[in-house]
């Protein structure tokens, strides 16, 4: 079976647990799972993707120990798997995934503001990886717009049950990202039972109308990248926003738009218990380069903000 071997992995300064949690998307996300034992680099851990590559669906298996108890060659290692017609493009894909392209910003850790500086020091070995997989990340991110996250989860589910296959290898209910093809005839009522109203349908459809442009696109600067993501109908900052970070591994995208992530930063940076978007963009200038970097580091760290009032009823849209 293949080993990373590159320095980042050997010397563990990779917290790869951490590092690959942003491509589940909730705990019964079908088509990745992770499990995670222990912190920090000395975590254990599994993690399986199915998806759509290039060359045809693969599944990706990762498999890392704690330096304590394994050892390969004389030093910590993951182990690679991968299956299918997209297995050999899923195991070039691993490494970068993990994070091991991205040298982080140790400058960070000097930061002017204290706040900034302790999440740089506790996020060192916190990466941005990059799996390459526009058309994967896009799907669940344009389902969690404007609604919560338990809801989002839900129907990113049920929308896989619905629209998908099993996915290659040996893991029984582990599903690929829906069909594209299938995904893109679907009309907008077929959505609705899903809780999937009309202005999210539809950019799912469109998504997948294009989904064989994506790999272009992915091998595109962010900027580039944004622009040509910009072009679909229901893809704005907020996607978009989300998006660049897992799938191209850009440390300066932020999620403009975001219900929380404004009075996160507001009220973290400036103690400001509520902010606004421009707000939050005038915190994180200092940071510009590295701007989505500071605020996952803000977030892994405990970054919170003030809840004031009761908790707002969520009421399923498949239940009206």
């Amino acid at each position: 079976m293949p080993t990373l071997s590159h320095h980042l992995v050997r010397e563990r300064l990779i917290d790869i647990g951490s590092t690959l949690s942003w491509y589940r998307h909730g705990r019964h996300d079908p088509t990745t799972w992770l499990t995670v034992v222990g912190s920090g680099t000395r975590s254990s851990g599994d993690f399986v993707r199915a998806t759509r590559t290039p060359d045809g669906p693969g599944t990706l298996h990762l498999q890392w120990r704690d330096r304590t108890t394994t050892e390969i060659d004389g030093v910590p290692g993951v182990e690679v798997r991968s299956y299918g017609p997209g297995a050999a493009w899923l195991a070039r894909q691993a490494p970068l995934m993990i994070g091991v392209a991205d040298p982080g910003d140790p400058a960070l850790e000097d930061a002017r503001h204290p706040v900034v500086a302790a999440a740089a020091r506790a996020g060192r070995s916190l990466r941005f990886g990059a799996s390459g997989d526009l058309y994967h990340e896009l799907l669940p991110t344009i389902i969690e717009q404007r609604i919560t996250a338990g809801e989002a989860y839900r129907q990113w589910y049920r929308l896989c049950i619905e629209l998908s296959e099993p996915a290659p290898g040996p893991f029984a209910r582990l599903l690929l990202p829906p069909d594209p093809t299938r995904l893109a005839r679907q009309p907008g009522w077929w959505f609705h039972p899903l809780g999937i109203e009309r202005k999210r349908a539809e950019p799912l459809a469109l998504v997948a109308r294009h989904a064989g442009k994506y790999w272009d696109w992915a091998q595109l600067p962010p900027s580039e990248a944004a622009a040509k993501l910009q072009l679909l109908n229901g893809v704005g900052q907020w996607t978009i926003g989300s998006v660049l970070g897992p799938a191209l591994g850009d440390p300066d995208a932020v999620a403009v738009g975001d219900y929380h992530l404004k009075n996160i930063v507001g009220n973290t940076l400036a103690g400001e218990a509520r902010a606004t978007d421009e707000r939050m963009l005038e915190l994180l200038q200092p940071y510009a380069g590295q701007r989505g970097r500071v605020v996952r580091m803000l977030c892994h760290n405990g970054a919170s903000t003030p809840k004031f009032g009761p908790r707002k009823r969520v009421l399923p849209m498949h239940s009206w």
